[in-house]
């Protein structure tokens, strides 16, 4: 891979067979009606961190004066985080029509793999660089759902589409912010090393979202 972000997404693909893997087992599951509000919930638990996780490396980023990849860092997560602003309230209200109060949803304490998966990366943004966290960003904006899989979801569950709006709206979105994911990733004078910690914060984000998947199913059985 001559680009950047092309070599980040090869290294995503080393580790993306198991979260394939638990994706199908879930999305295709006999019992996808009662696992579905689980799944929601920490999808809530995680999307619900991402702008205040951003907005911490945003101002780490502006921190590092004379630093052209952290300026870089700073300058795409200025943008990026606006897009991201209210889709935590998106998760919410699909799970309200799925009958699960929002105080029920805010009073449950986070799983350990979630907490790992966000706060792995608040560690390396503070400890290491801010770049750490375009390797996060790009597994959260790497798999968009497509309109099949929307609809694969709404007849398996038989819950209305409407409980899929937050689901369905980041597959539209997410092609749209990958794309300027990959142009800012390209246009950083990264060294290796930065390139590196990108795509270790990248590999553990699969690993960390590949297990939350697979306890929905285990909690489940």
């Amino acid at each position: 891979m001559k680009t950047a972000s092309g070599r980040l997404r090869l290294k995503i693909e080393l580790v993306n067979g198991p979260f394939a893997g638990a994706c199908t087992t879930l999305f295709r599951h006999p019992r996808l009606a009662e696992l579905w509000p689980e799944y929601a919930i920490r999808t809530y638990w995680i999307i619900r961190a991402t702008v205040p996780l951003m907005e911490e490396a945003e101002a780490l980023a502006r921190a590092r004066a004379r630093d052209p990849v952290a300026a870089g860092v700073a300058e795409f997560l200025t943008a990026h985080i606006e897009k991201e602003r209210g889709h935590d309230d998106w998760v919410l209200e699909d799970l309200e029509l799925l009958g699960v109060e929002r105080s029920a949803v805010l009073a449950r304490v986070p799983s350990a793999t979630v907490a790992s998966l966000v706060g792995s990366h608040y560690y390396r943004i503070r400890h290491c660089h801010p770049v750490a966290l375009l390797g996060y960003v790009a597994v959260m904006e790497g798999h968009p759902p497509s309109p099949e899989l929307i609809d694969r979801l709404v007849a398996s569950s038989g819950y209305p589409r409407a409980v899929f709006r937050a689901f369905a709206v980041h597959g539209e979105l997410d092609l749209e912010h990958r794309a300027d994911l990959y142009d800012a990733i390209d246009g950083l004078p990264l060294a290796p090393a930065q390139e590196s910690l990108m795509g270790l914060a990248a590999m553990t984000t699969v690993e960390l979202l590949t297990r939350s998947l697979e306890e929905i199913v285990e909690e489940a059985a």
